[in-house]
């Protein structure tokens, strides 16, 4: 009992150096919601550093995540995952490395839903690391942000309805997640250029991608009207409300939110 303890505090540690806009609003869930939620957000965010690492050849990237989605597959084998890993392992962050710590604290209940979505995230991003990132169709576009976020709103939904008994749209649920990308690929629009690489469908202008966004987060809105549980849409809601504002900022020239900015929306949105 006492290691587990150990190991969430680390999980909450390693959570809240990896991403402290998601760190938040984990905060407002019970505790067996907040355990698993932080847990399969970690094994989410262990692929998600694999992929976009800057130093690793597209090749490596997919065949890692390759390896890792058929992994995940299975009962986890923690050996064969440090040995795939061992090479890179100096380039790799602890989120990366440490997938079997994340897994191990899900609940046993969950924890095979968590492994798969995983799975078919990682399998989704090695085979776009294989295509090097070009969107070419919008159809494109929605598979790409699929594997990337939309995964994340249809695994919270199904933690969701283990958890806390709540049906949610699975379609909805993926807009949101591709909202929330969407905002991301407006943002990082400018760098992914530099690097290479477009998430922006050709004949696109960034109007277009402007309502790409606006019309997914509208889906998000629609997805939290179907969550009656306040700790849930609380968490549901911030990220939803910083996307929003994001977008708002970005629509009148300015490149990101103040961290001002950021947390008077959480205060908004939390005392409402």
């Amino acid at each position: 009992m006492t290691q587990q303890k150990e190991l969430y505090k680390e999980a909450m540690a390693v959570l809240k150096a990896t991403s402290r806009t998601f760190f938040i609003p984990i905060t407002f869930l019970d505790k067996e919601l907040k355990t698993t939620v932080a847990t399969a957000y970690l094994c989410m965010r262990a692929i998600d550093e694999i992929e976009d690492h800057e130093e690793l050849p597209n090749q490596i990237k997919t065949d890692l995540l390759n390896a890792t989605s058929k992994l995940l597959l299975k009962p986890f084998d923690n050996e064969a995952y440090l040995k795939l890993v061992e090479p890179y392992a100096d380039l790799l962050p602890e989120v990366s490395l440490r997938l079997a710590d994340w897994l191990s604290l899900c609940p046993d209940e969950i924890r095979d839903t968590v492994a798969a979505s995983t799975s078919e995230m990682a399998e989704g991003m090695a085979k776009w690391a294989a295509k090097g990132w070009i969107v070419k169709t919008k159809e494109d576009l929605d598979e790409y942000t699929y594997y990337v976020a939309g995964l994340v709103g249809t695994m919270l939904s199904e933690i969701w309805r283990w958890g806390a008994g709540i049906e949610t749209d699975r379609e909805l649920a993926i807009g949101y997640g591709r909202g929330l990308q969407a905002v991301n690929i407006l943002r990082n629009q400018e760098e992914d250029k530099e690097r290479g690489v477009s998430f922006v469908p050709e004949g696109w202008t960034r109007d277009d991608l402007f309502k790409y966004a606006q019309e997914n987060l509208a889906k998000a809105d629609e997805y939290n009207k179907s969550i009656p549980k306040r700790s849930v849409l609380m968490f549901c809601k911030i990220p939803l409300a910083l996307a929003h504002k994001t977008l708002e900022a970005m629509l009148k020239g300015h490149e990101k939110m103040t961290r001002k900015e950021v947390e008077q929306t959480v205060e908004e949105v939390t005392t409402e």
